[in-house]
């Protein structure tokens, strides 16, 4: 493989007339509410709610609060394998870009890349590697090299030409809190982002993240109910608009809420002291049908996919690359 492989770009935009590709994958979030006898009403509701969040964390100058709408574009990153052999493409990730729409002013604001992102290879590495390292194994441990691939590749595109060409700033990757781990409200409060808390230690999802070279901190934007966890580089509270800001925690707390009520559609807010747990009975569900147990299943083939079809075949190259690329 090349030490600089070639990234390619895929869009479409996610609006209620949404058809997911033969090529998407079906375990991404959005285009899971996609599928079936409710799709249309599915995306329709889900974005009307991004819209109603957004005009209510952007409520200055903004009385009737109707002044935004959030467009939201599917972004598909393909990688060239460069290898001797190789028959094209491979899907690496998939992500969501907001942008703003200012109907006061008739201005269509940049967003922020990032939201609602997804990985074959992650896939693979989460339902695949870690349950086979595992099978045998009295306590649940993670190999040393555990990320690194993923890291690596998620390094070399946010670092290429094409990532910078079609973006003007770093990635945020805004997720759910860990329910393994408790967090602690701080006295640092944001002005969009809300009230900082803290973990009590790193998931396994921040050791992964942090191979992507990504920090993270914790915050629970006003009238939310438990706080989002977001990944990104430089500085999360100076390097980024509050307009941009709001568009993130707007589109994921609006995917957050269908996929995870228990935690972020809960009747109660979080507390000094917090811990997410899905068995929490006092929630309320969103109208939009989405199955679970479905997207579940289907990272579990996915990650087969993606051992097949890229881990396998390219095994040595692979690990030469990871061995000699430093990011």
């Amino acid at each position: 493989m090349n030490t600089d492989p070639s990234f390619h770009l895929k869009s479409i935009f996610f609006d209620e007339n949404y058809h997911p590709s033969e090529s998407t994958r079906i375990t991404t979030n959005f285009a899971n509410l996609a599928r079936g006898m409710s799709r249309r009403q599915n995306l329709r509701n889900t974005l009307r709610m991004i819209d109603n969040r957004f005009n209510d964390l952007a409520h200055w100058d903004n009385p009737a609060g109707d002044r935004y709408g959030v467009e939201l574009e599917i972004i598909s990153v393909e990688m060239d394998m460069g290898a001797q052999g190789s028959t094209g493409a491979f899907p690496l990730i998939e992500i969501l870009k907001t942008c703003i729409l200012d109907k006061k002013t008739n201005r269509r604001i940049d967003g922020i890349v990032g939201n609602n992102f997804s990985s074959y290879v992650r896939d693979y590495d989460f339902s695949v590697l870690l349950p086979g390292y595992n099978a045998d194994r009295a306590e649940f441990s993670t190999p040393d090299d555990f990320g690194d691939l993923h890291g690596k590749l998620f390094k070399q595109f946010v670092s290429s030409s094409t990532y910078q060409e079609r973006f003007n700033k770093p990635p945020v990757i805004c997720i759910s809190a860990s329910t393994s781990k408790t967090y602690e409200r701080t006295g640092n409060q944001h002005p969009v982002l809300g009230v900082e808390y803290q973990q009590s230690e790193p998931s396994p999802t921040d050791r992964y993240f942090a191979k992507m070279g990504l920090q993270v901190r914790f915050f629970m934007p006003a009238n939310g109910v438990a706080p989002l966890a977001f990944y990104f580089y430089g500085d999360l509270l100076g390097d980024y608009t509050n307009l941009e800001l709001i568009g993130t925690i707007s589109t994921m707390e609006t995917f957050q809420k269908i996929y995870r009520p228990e935690i972020y559609n809960a009747n109660c807010a979080a507390g000094k002291l917090y811990q997410p747990s899905l068995k929490n009975q006092d929630y309320s569900l969103t109208q939009i049908v989405y199955d679970r147990e479905e997207r579940s299943q289907l990272a579990v083939q996915q990650g087969q996919f993606a051992q097949e079809h890229f881990i396998k075949p390219y095994k040595n190259v692979l690990e030469q690359w990871v061995a000699d690329v430093a990011l």
